[in-house]
């Protein structure tokens, strides 16, 4: 469908796929059209709601400069996906029961991490250089990480909040494989360090800003370059623990239903990053928070919420949407929000036939707090075409 909202009473245009905004998001969006480098027009996907700076599921072109918290926090957050050769005739009540089990005691979750005798070491290896690189030019790095100093024990582990671990079965009853997770602790660290930077840069500069959080890097100023080495470092993490993982959930699958190979190309996509792209003549620096590349035939993701269908899709490089695509079904309401409206019956209902936790700890996540992601997919069919549809009987929150 087309674009449905344009707003033209900004510095630049704000293209809106949606017509369901809150108020507040209306307000960040037009504080980020109001930035001087903003580039072209900014492009805001349909699963958009409240973030920090910045939109969640908009598409950020910046010229010569970037603002940290517009990336976020949780660096490189993305999915990964993988279609087995197995169907729902190789599955059952009982083995998907152990499967649960199984991925969860294989996958740290939340705040776990694996201990020193079941680090990742290969994954991990690949990693040091970099971050010794970078640290020895910001030893205060090595503060800001805490309790996640041991960094290499976070790779293949999931983290909290609305990251998780699937099996699901597509339009044709075939197995498939999804989990959603990012940079864990260190990704974040890095990001809080530098966002910490830009603000005391406004500061120093004497920078009005319409909001804090939009506080930004400048090309050629002093941590310009070791921000967006930083960044880089932490999409590649990201990248290998979702791989990491995946690879652990396979094994994990494989000691409880019968023997099977992946048949398709992993599908392994950020949807909070930054990266230099052309667009429009120029070439730009884009921030998708919340959103997936979706060039003509990129292969991407776009998961519903824990009790609803999922998408592989195909990108059709729409110029308007800077090649991008909605990253899920983003949320309706606040997890705040949704633990007092919600109850934990209502959670059992909204998840049933789903294997997956169903207590008041991750009510918070409960698929009436998110966006109807059918909708979501029509309100983008200019972006993406679906190419398969998927449906969990197995969820691991983090």
């Amino acid at each position: 469908m087309p674009i449905k909202q344009v707003l033209l009473d900004q510095r630049v245009p704000v293209k809106i796929w949606t017509t369901d905004v809150d108020e507040l998001s209306m307000v960040q969006l037009s504080n980020i059209a109001s930035m001087p480098f903003i580039y072209h027009h900014v492009a805001v996907m349909p699963d958009v709601h409240l973030g920090i700076g910045a939109t969640i599921g908009s598409v950020i072109a910046t010229h010569k400069a970037i603002i940290p918290a517009a990336v976020g926090v949780d660096l490189g957050c993305g999915m990964v996906a993988a279609k087995l050769s197995i169907s729902a005739n190789d599955l059952d009540e009982k083995a998907l029961q152990k499967v649960f089990a199984q991925i969860t005691r294989d996958v740290p979750v939340g705040r776990a991490q694996h201990a020193d005798d079941r680090i990742l070491v290969e994954a991990a290896k690949p990693f040091e250089a970099g971050l010794k690189s970078l640290t020895d030019r910001h030893p205060e790095l090595l503060k800001a990480f805490g309790k996640f100093s041991k960094w290499t024990n976070q790779m293949g582990t999931l983290g909290s909040g609305n990251h998780f671990i699937e099996v699901c079965l597509d339009e044709t009853d075939q197995v498939w494989v999804m989990l959603h997770s990012g940079s864990r602790g260190i990704g974040n660290a890095i990001a809080a360090y530098f966002i910490s930077l830009a603000r005391k840069d406004m500061e120093r500069w004497m920078i009005q800003l319409p909001d804090r959080d939009l506080a930004y890097f400048p090309e050629g100023t002093e941590y310009f370059n070791d921000y967006v080495e930083a960044v880089h470092w932490a999409q590649e993490y990201a990248m290998q623990n979702r791989q990491s993982m995946l690879d652990l959930v396979l094994l994990a699958l494989s000691r409880h239903l019968p023997p099977f190979v992946v048949t398709t190309e992993v599908v392994n996509c950020h949807h909070n990053y930054i990266a230099k792209e052309h667009h429009y003549g120029e070439d730009v620096w884009v921030t998708r928070k919340g959103a997936i590349r979706a060039r003509a035939g990129d292969i991407g993701v776009v998961p519903g919420s824990m009790g609803a269908r999922s998408y592989i899709v195909a990108g059709k490089g729409n110029p308007e949407s800077f090649c991008s695509s909605a990253h899920g079904a983003g949320r309706r309401m606040s997890r705040t929000a949704a633990e007092k409206y919600f109850t934990e019956a209502d959670l059992a209902n909204q998840t049933a036939g789903v294997i997956c936790r169903k207590d008041k700890g991750v009510l918070d996540e409960i698929p009436g707090a998110y966006k109807d992601i059918d909708q979501v997919m029509a309100n983008q069919n200019d972006l993406t075409q679906i190419l398969h549809s998927l449906k969990q009987v197995v969820c691991v929150k983090g």
